[in-house]
């Protein structure tokens, strides 16, 4: 190695490195691993992942570098000008081989019956490194297992102590869950305390492990990778849109992981969407057209069930219908509820079910920051979000500029648990998160930002003051030169917002309180995905309801007079605008449950049974080539009341409870993560109504009362009570003010 620049044309954070004989550039500072990998010549390794920190325990990595006496490990050891590195020279290989063999000496011999088997790291190897026979006749060692929770599966005898997980958990998602026990040959990686994994990220951990000792709990024992088909498909479960794969046997979903893209989710894949395939099969899943007929349902033919649904729509066209989409709603199936509205001679048609506030008629808008920008953020506010489980692979984006020097603030009416440590926090009542904006302090910190994300999530977004704090929050960022990222409400609200299911009269709000004679419920659940449950169930109840449903649930049942089975978006080809105005495409993956269809295909032929225009494409192609996005403005409506006295609700969704399908997968209601309904007070407030910890107590809204456990907490702002919805319990209550009372 020469003290003179190899090659001085390089730029000067470069240097010359020679791998194998092929001369390369590498950047100053960078590994010989991370060399070899760009210039593609395979290292073999176990401990070392491009996404966590460097460990250099496995030594499966080892290689031979001019001048230095003993092999040296690639993950590890800097590149330098000069350097010359030989990855197969025979002391290479024998000290890999060697590793190998001091790897396999307690490691079980059950490929034959591992869930890692046809996918395993160590597997494939131990085939070019491993000896035919091994040299050791002791016993092996038997590591114990401990449950670490519904979703991933432990088989500690076959760990090879590489840390992929402890970096994973400490690094990644924050939790510090798991590390090494004991030392020596004794070592073992576990919990410490026994307790399942809480990290909204757990699923990693298997994507990480390089053998079985981690694995999908879920998917356990299911099928071989061999026999799996893979498809490109979303997370329709949060406005990321995460890219996956799903893995499908003879149509059936049977496991989710990630798919790669830097831009979105990385590597990584949120627990919510890797598990919810789960929800698919629900026993009360839509699968043949229903019709009620005097009050009792009855399975109908697909022709009877359209024509009836045609009759509805005929005999109440113009105002007096109304078109209401769940915010998850494909960009196909959305220009076609548009299309319907038109020819139905309608303007009340909307996607924002879930917002109580629309006074100000805002739409959902694209992050101003984009996500993959917000880890160089060097200032990140946070209003009215619970992050971490309103969007938990943005929040690790967060920590990741945390953990570079950033500076985090929250204004929340509860202090939300986050993996970062927060710079400054206002905990204050729903009413004042405006107010907490205007702050001065707060501005001049951002302000003095060259780099700030301003994040506005659901708790503000579908309360009744969200008027106020959206434009509280444009008046931070025009003073501040902060980023304005208020999250859509919905996997596809953009999406649904640039292809015009938004109202030219009554929204979704306006249509449920001032009833109309019929409605169009496309793939909501009722009893459920409200923003005022009450007043929904009132307006449909009383109403001619045509539900295209992916689950013929109670509620459902309950308010539609038809029931079209349409498919979720893992069964059907789609396409989604994530928070960033990416349009991704999905491609089907599972099989349609009975005789349910495409949504796409019924509003076909629903639209071809009204003759209505529009609805003359043949095939999925067609109906893309002719998609223009619309510009629709909808009208402001008129803010909802929240007058009178009693506590104030803070409303955050229940990270398990967000839609139909996540509430229906059995391994994530057993999360710990996933908590029963109850009523969270601040430790005064509950003095004052003679609440102790666990009482229950009743809580009185205009629409309804609810009856609900009673938890404690400084957490929760003074004069605020914080409920999540999603739950049967909890839909009772809106957003706005509730008196509270012993039970």
């Amino acid at each position: 190695m020469s003290a003179q620049p190899v090659n001085p044309n390089l730029p000067p954070d470069h240097v010359t490195v020679f791998i194998d004989g092929v001369e390369m550039a590498a950047p100053k500072g960078s590994m010989i691993i991370q060399a070899a990998d760009k210039a593609g010549i395979p290292i073999p390794r176990f401990c070392y992942h491009d996404k966590l920190a460097i460990a250099a325990n496995c030594r499966m990595c080892l290689v031979e570098v001019e001048k230095m006496p003993k092999p040296a490990p690639a993950c590890a050891t800097p590149v330098m000008d000069g350097m010359k590195v030989i990855t197969r020279s025979e002391k290479s290989l024998k000290s890999q081989r060697n590793v190998m063999e001091f790897l396999l000496v307690n490691h079980p011999l059950d490929c034959p019956i591992c869930d890692q088997g046809g996918e395993c790291e160590l597997q494939d190897l131990s085939m070019g490194y491993g000896r035919s026979v091994s040299r050791f006749s002791e016993r092996k060692r038997v590591v114990p297992d401990e449950d670490i929770g519904p979703l991933v599966a432990t088989e500690m005898t076959r760990c090879i102590q590489c840390t992929r997980c402890v970096r994973f958990t400490a690094e990644i998602a924050g939790t510090y869950e798991l590390g090494g026990m004991y030392r020596g040959e004794n070592l073992q990686i576990g919990t410490f305390d026994g307790k399942p994994l809480t990290t909204e990220l757990s699923g990693n951990v298997i994507d990480v492990c390089p053998v079985g000792a981690l694995t999908n709990k879920v998917f356990q024992f299911k099928a071989r990778p061999w026999e799996l088909t893979a498809r490109e498909s979303l997370g329709y479960h949060d406005a990321l849109g995460s890219n996956l794969f799903l893995h499908t046997r003879r149509g059936d979903v049977l496991r989710t992981v990630p798919r790669d893209n830097e831009a979105v989710n990385e590597c990584w894949l949120s627990d919510r969407d890797r598990y919810s395939h789960q929800g698919l099969y629900a026993e009360d899943r839509a699968q043949r057209p229903l019709v009620k007929d005097n009050g009792e349902w009855r399975e109908a033919t697909w022709d009877e069930a359209l024509s009836r649904a045609a009759r509805i729509l005929r005999d109440n066209g113009g105002d007096n219908l109304g078109v209401l989409a769940h915010p998850a709603t494909s960009n196909e199936e959305g220009e076609l509820l548009a299309r319907l509205a038109q020819a139905a001679g309608t303007g009340n048609i909307d996607h924002r079910i879930f917002q109580h506030d629309l006074s100000d008629a805002a739409i959902a808008e694209t992050f101003a920051m984009p996500v993959v920008e917000i880890e160089k953020a060097d200032v990140v506010v946070i209003v009215g979000s619970n992050l971490r489980q309103e969007l938990p692979l943005v929040h690790q984006r967060v920590r990741k500029a945390w953990t570079r020097g950033a500076k985090v603030h929250v204004v929340n009416p509860v202090d939300f648990d986050f993996t970062f440590d927060i710079a400054g926090k206002r905990i204050v009542a729903p009413s004042q998160l405006a107010a907490a904006l205007s702050d001065e302090a707060l501005r001049e910190i951002a302000k003095a930002g060259n780099h700030v994300a301003l994040i506005v999530g659901a708790v503000a977004e579908n309360g009744p003051y969200a008027a106020a704090i959206r434009a509280a929050a444009k008046s931070f960022a025009q003073a501040t030169g902060a980023r304005l990222c208020r999250i859509p409400q919905g996997a596809n609200a953009v999406g649904l917002a640039r292809h015009g299911v938004l109202p030219s009269a009554r929204d979704a709000r306006a249509m449920l309180t001032d009833a109309r004679g019929a409605y169009v419920i496309y793939g909501i659940e009722p009893g459920l995905d409200f923003a005022d449950t009450e007043s929904a169930l009132r307006a449909l109840g009383a109403a001619q309801v045509v539900a295209f449903s992916h689950y013929a649930c109670r509620s459902t049942k309950a308010v539609a007079d038809v029931i079209l089975p349409i498919g979720l978006l893992p069964e059907v080809d789609a396409t989604l605008t994530n928070l960033d105005g990416l349009s991704q495409v999905a491609a089907a993956g599972g099989k349609l449950p009975g005789s349910a269809r495409a949504g796409w295909r019924v509003l076909r032929a629903l639209g071809g049974e009204l003759g209505a225009n529009g609805f003359e494409f043949t095939d999925l192609a067609g109906l893309r080539s002719g998609i223009v996005p619309r510009e629709v403005s909808p009208a402001a409506s008129l803010a909802p009341s929240v007058a009178g006295e009693g506590l104030e609700v803070a409303m955050s969704t229940a990270i398990y409870r967000s839609d139909a399908t996540v509430r229906r997968a059995p391994a994530l209601q057993s999360h710990p993560l996933n908590q029963e309904p109850r009523a969270v007070l601040n430790s005064k407030d509950a003095a004052a109504l003679g609440f102790s910890d666990g009482a229950v107590g009743k809580f009185s809204a205009g629409a309804g009362t609810a009856t609900l456990p009673v938890a404690i907490s400084d957490k929760v702002a003074p004069g605020t009570v914080w409920i999540e919805s999603g739950h049967g319990a909890t839909a009772p209550l809106g957003a706005g003010r509730v008196q509270a009372g012993r039970a």
